[in-house]
């Protein structure tokens, strides 16, 4: 069964105008940079993970479709899992000198290590 006007994420729930129509105001993803002017930072945390460490890549510009697939190469190169949310990359464990490596292997610039 098909609303005319079904809710929103933003809360709407129902307009009197017989016109409106919810508008998608997602942003418009930048290109992907290459990855020579990609300024990405390496962070190892263990906040509000019961103790265990992720290693946290921040700072990708480009589109979800490339963060997922650098996730994807970082976590095979890796051998361990993790996950790709809000815009950071999450690998299992203390992964930060592996991840550096293949970062300057694959033409990265020099990432700080935290």
């Amino acid at each position: 069964m098909s609303k005319k006007n079904k809710a929103d994420n933003n809360g709407f729930v129902y307009s009197t105008d017989p016109n409106f129509h919810f508008s998608n105001e997602e942003e418009e993803q930048a290109a992907t940079l290459p990855p020579a002017q990609q300024k990405l930072r390496i962070h190892l945390d263990t906040k509000q993970r019961a103790g265990k460490a992720v290693t946290l890549v921040k700072g990708f510009i480009g589109t979800e479709e490339d963060l997922e697939a650098l996730g994807k190469k970082l976590k095979n190169f890796c051998g361990t899992g993790g996950a790709v949310k809000d815009g950071e990359i999450l690998i299992q464990g203390d992964q930060r000198d592996k991840i550096l490596q293949w970062l300057l292997k694959n033409e990265y610039k020099q990432s700080k290590k935290v």
